[in-house]
């Protein structure tokens, strides 16, 4: 993509009433009219390499079923290794790997520290010196996002924010992004050895609700309920936690002893449940 069509897209994506026209595709996104159903679903084709094949069903009744869409038992195998955490998402993978004390890579050139992230000083020190990874979901892939081991929620802190597109163009031009965006900060203790993991998915221009299925409440622009959710929500390794209406990122925080299980780098594709993080042996 040459430079002058980067700043096409960032202007088009960004230089608008962002969080305006979000609030307005979700509204448009529900919809159950099979000719809006049919045109928006249509239109998205156009800009997404959208692969419905490992849908659960071939028929939905509104953009929104379609992009929140359920998978066929099987198509989204978990690896079982015990020692192993998984991705919770089908994702691109970005920045990742240690944590510089507390400050992390968001691209080449600019970075954003923890606590501007997590708004929570215990946290900061629990990953300082950590490992993080980076899971950009595009628009067209699968949307909803799974435990990443055998653990229990115990409390979800959301942040309401901003919705800069969080794709790569964005991302080296706009400083701390994900610290500006909404996000839903779910702090997760692991079954296996008591590690506290945290997943941080982020929203973006058009995504702007995070569903989350133990909670009855649904995070969005318009949340006006308390932002620190305490919980108390097992999970299996795999189970399905929630989803986005969108495209978006989570991003994965493990203290020290975690480690990068081999092939996770930057630009790598990976399918919710396949390796991501080691637990220390």
């Amino acid at each position: 993509m040459s430079i002058l069509q980067e700043e096409l897209s960032f202007l088009l994506t960004n230089r608008i009433p962002r969080r305006l026209l979000t609030q307005l595709v979700g509204r448009l996104a529900k919809i159950e009219n099979p000719l809006v159903r049919s045109l928006s679903i249509g239109v998205w084709r156009l800009f997404a390499d959208l692969d419905l094949g490992a849908a659960a069903k071939s028929e939905f009744v509104s953009l929104h079923d379609c992009f929140t869409r359920r998978l066929k038992d099987g198509a989204r195998p978990i690896d079982p290794d015990p020692l192993c955490l998984t991705s919770p998402c089908d994702a691109i993978v970005g920045a990742c790997g240690a944590i510089d004390g507390d400050r992390l890579i968001q691209v080449k050139g600019l970075s954003y520290s923890l606590l501007d992230l997590l708004r929570d000083a215990d946290l900061v020190e629990l990953y300082r010196d950590g490992q993080y990874v980076t899971l950009r979901l595009t628009s067209s892939m699968y949307h909803r996002f799974h435990a990443p081991h055998d653990c229990r929620v115990e409390r979800v802190q959301y942040v309401s924010g901003d919705t800069w597109n969080t794709n790569p163009i964005t991302l080296a031009r706009v400083e701390r992004l994900f610290c500006r965006n909404e996000r839903a900060i779910v702090t997760t203790r692991l079954s296996a050895n008591g590690a506290i993991v945290t997943l941080v998915p982020v929203a973006s221009i058009l995504v702007a609700s995070i569903r989350f299925h133990f909670l009855d409440v649904l995070l969005h622009l318009g949340y006006s309920g308390s932002p620190a959710i305490a919980c108390d929500a097992p999970f299996a390794k795999g189970a399905e936690m929630g989803w986005f209406e969108l495209g978006s990122t989570i991003l994965v925080f493990a203290p020290r002893g975690f480690a990068l299980c081999p092939g996770i780098e930057p630009g790598v594709t990976l399918r919710m449940g396949r390796p991501l993080l080691r637990l220390p042996s």
